[in-house]
């Protein structure tokens, strides 16, 4: 007998989670005071020479990290940009807020070996007579509560008015359009049952018939996603396509930090509570918050099945995520965490950004630039990738948005 729903197992690991998050300590812990943690070296090549200028990183060692992530972690792509892909308006032009922004509705569509697909834009840019500079948000929650084309809904998730009025453009993809967002394991005759999710129809049937171990999962096909609305950002004049931003929360923020890594047109990469299999190292102990194999069991679907050979040894894996985040060099980074948040591990997280400052060192730059004591509603953003902690719970809110604007505009997006 084959059991839907929610199972126990999962639901008391969600719980358990969930707890976590609820516990607010008494202060946030001192990073510095915490034991060192053993990292696999992000200079040293796999055949263990030393990289030590940027034409090494650019010719070895980076592309011997992004080919690591894609076959062990994301999986391999059938397909980049599709010969065909076309951009046609779902609706005219449209002034919003009172004449302070224009809206912009289109659908991409593009056909594979197999057939034919499409997802939907969204856009709202500020009337100006210069391009704009602009963020792309990977929308992984209901767009009815978040994302209303007629702006009569405010969501801080995406504060529209709030960006165009400082002189930014925002354009809006669902997650789900590219890619199923929620598949969970059930129990059949009293048996976990861990299979694999139905990849081989909608948006992945266009391009595959069989998926191998190897194929992509579904963080993969929304990073993608994200390229393609960076596709139709270079074809509107409107846009200031040389300084926009990939932005995610949670696993979206897991999907901005592997579209940052896959595509170097993201001049900015926003990685918003992303936690375990994002910003959050592996080598970091902490209880209670999200493991590979947690993330493996109850989203099967968001990495390629090759991922799971690391099911239970976080301390242990050869590699961490710090290595993932130095992919983003020499461009921005921005990696946020919550006080509260603590299945997300913020400490891990902040640890990352330290970790893979040396990637922008060797351009000559700074990464993170810590400025005294870790503080909670305290940013970080002198150098190339900036932090922050903020004070409250797992969720992506103007605190969040407003410090990533002030992080673009100190590194010159906005012009007079």
């Amino acid at each position: 007998m084959k059991t839907t729903g929610t199972l126990v197992l999962v639901g008391l690991a969600v719980a358990a989670l969930a707890a976590a998050g609820a516990r607010k300590p008494a202060c946030y812990p001192i990073v510095d005071s915490m034991p060192p943690v053993d990292l696999p070296e992000l200079m040293r090549a796999a055949d263990g020479s030393r990289i030590r200028t940027v034409a090494e990183w650019e010719t070895r060692r980076r592309p011997e990290l992004l080919e690591f992530f894609t076959r062990n972690m994301h999986g391999v792509r059938p397909v980049e940009r599709p010969a065909d892909l076309a951009f046609s308006p779902i609706a005219p032009d449209a002034d919003m807020l009172g004449g302070l922004a224009v809206r912009k509705q289109v659908r991409a569509t593009f056909s594979g070996p197999y057939g034919k697909w499409g997802f939907d834009i969204l856009a709202f840019l500020p009337k100006c007579d210069k391009p704009v500079p602009a963020f792309i948000l990977i929308c992984n929650r209901a767009l009815e509560k978040n994302v209303d084309p007629e702006l009569k809904v405010k969501s801080e998730f995406c504060p529209v008015e709030a960006l165009v009025k400082r002189g930014y453009a925002i354009a809006i993809f669902k997650n789900t359009q590219l890619g199923l967002d929620s598949y969970r394991p059930y129990i059949e005759d009293g048996r976990l049952v861990v299979q694999d999710p139905p990849f081989t129809n909608g948006f992945y049937a266009c391009f595959e018939k069989e998926r191998s171990y190897r194929s992509w999962g579904a963080i993969s096909t929304w990073a993608w996603g994200a390229s393609r609305v960076m596709d139709w950002i270079e074809t509107v004049p409107a846009f200031d396509a040389k300084h926009v931003a990939v932005v995610g929360h949670s696993r979206g923020g897991k999907t901005s930090l592997w579209a940052g890594a896959t595509d170097k047109r993201f001049a900015l990469v926003c990685v918003n509570n992303s936690g375990c299999c994002g910003a959050k190292l592996n080598h970091v102990a902490a209880s209670l918050s999200e493991t590979i194999a947690l993330d493996n069991l109850i989203n099967p679907h968001w990495f390629c099945r090759a991922f799971r050979e690391f099911n239970g040894r976080d301390m242990l894996v050869p590699f961490d995520q710090h290595w993932l985040a130095a992919l983003v060099a020499p461009r921005l980074l921005y990696i946020a965490s919550a006080s509260q948040d603590w299945p997300s591990g913020p400490w891990g997280e902040f640890l990352t950004a330290r970790h893979a400052s040396p990637a922008w060192e060797l351009y000559g730059k700074k990464g993170l630039v810590e400025e005294g004591q870790l503080m909670v509603d305290t940013p970080f953003q002198k150098g190339c990738i900036g932090y922050h902690l903020r004070d409250g719970n797992h969720d992506l809110n103007l605190y969040d948005w407003n410090r990533y604007m002030d992080f673009a505009d100190s590194h010159g997006w906005r012009r007079p």
